[in-house]
């Protein structure tokens, strides 16, 4: 079945987690969810290892590349990479309210400078024809009144920005840790409720605590789609509902050892291509499983030093006989 592109259902950016190889993992449970890549920075991608940072494998169509910067010029020369590459959509992270990136002048810091994200989004949209979006909180420190939110939107609207993702929070650039800033700033949907009221031509995305599908759906009463981060990597397989559900695509869904088995063919690749071990893949997968019976059993196999060190695709197998075992099935 053929359903065009939307970003109806998203994966979040995720730094560390979603890299190429959870979004191909993801990718075998969901056909449709609106992959993005975790955060890069232009100064990776231009005096980097551009393969390292790019590359993705086909299937995860639609698929976009989140860049970290502030400055024009650079990002524009990494808007044309992506579009070169074959990415769906690049994103402008104006959200991550680590220290790290507020020291290299981008991130959530850039709230305060809408003309600059806006001159930002310009130069991007002038290099390339694919979706330029922006990622965002909806204040920063002590500024929490919608206004602020509202006049940000408009600013970088006008430099050509039609599809804004944001996260429900304020962003605190002082004394939170990223992690805290995930949690300790009050989520308030009626925010980004009201931003889709005040710019109906805009794709307004939310993003931030969605725990479930019917927290899913009743969001999407209020905007476009939904942006899911943790949830998503935590317990992956419960992302086996989005394509019927969202998308209207009942095609079979594979079960979870299929999933696994459909990693097989590719950590192989990875493997002759010399970047990649079985670690480096395996370590995304040990929520497949959640709250099943043997799911500690398929965590600690695909844990255990002395198997990964083997470099052996075999070690999949073997997780997958101990948690597929009869046994844990009587017990299910």
């Amino acid at each position: 079945m053929s359903v065009s592109p939307s970003r109806r259902v998203c994966l979040a950016p995720m730094l560390d987690w979603t890299d190429r190889h959870y979004r191909y993992f993801l990718r075998q449970i969901t056909r449709h969810t609106w992959l993005y890549t975790e955060m890069v920075t232009t100064g990776a991608i231009i005096h980097g290892d551009q393969r390292r940072f790019l590359d993705f494998s086909d299937c995860e169509h639609p698929v976009a590349l989140q860049l970290g910067g502030s400055e024009p010029t650079d990002l524009a020369t990494c808007a044309k990479l992506a579009a070169d590459w074959g990415y769906d959509e690049v994103n402008l992270n104006v959200g991550c309210p680590s220290e790290r990136v507020q020291n290299g002048s981008f991130g959530a810091c850039l709230m305060a400078e809408p003309q600059l994200v806006a001159d930002c989004v310009k130069a991007m949209r002038d290099a390339v024809s694919i979706p330029v979006t922006v990622k965002h909180r909806i204040g920063i420190n002590e500024i929490e009144h919608y206004e602020y939110l509202r006049d940000f939107v408009g600013a970088v609207a006008e430099a050509g920005c039609e599809v804004f993702i944001v996260h429900a929070r304020n962003a605190i650039l002082k004394g939170l840790s990223p992690k805290e800033n995930r949690e300790i700033p009050p989520l308030k949907y009626d925010y980004v409720h009201r931003l889709k009221r005040d710019f109906p031509q805009l794709e307004i995305i939310l993003n931030g605590g969605l725990a479930d599908w019917n927290e899913v759906d009743a969001q999407l009463a209020h905007v476009d789609g939904v942006m899911i981060g943790r949830m998503a990597y935590h317990d992956p397989y419960q992302f086996a509902e989005v394509d019927a559900r969202y998308y209207g695509d009942d095609s079979p869904v594979r079960s979870r050892a299929e999933v696994a088995m459909a990693l097989k063919p590719y950590i192989a690749e990875r493997m002759m291509d010399g970047r990649s071990l079985p670690k480096h893949i395996l370590r995304h997968v040990l929520g497949l499983y959640q709250g099943k019976p043997g799911a500690r059993s398929w965590r600690r196999v695909l844990s255990d030093s002395k198997l990964l060190a083997a470099n052996d695709i075999g070690i999949l197998d073997a997780a997958l006989a101990e948690v597929e075992n009869p046994r844990h099935l009587i017990q299910a």
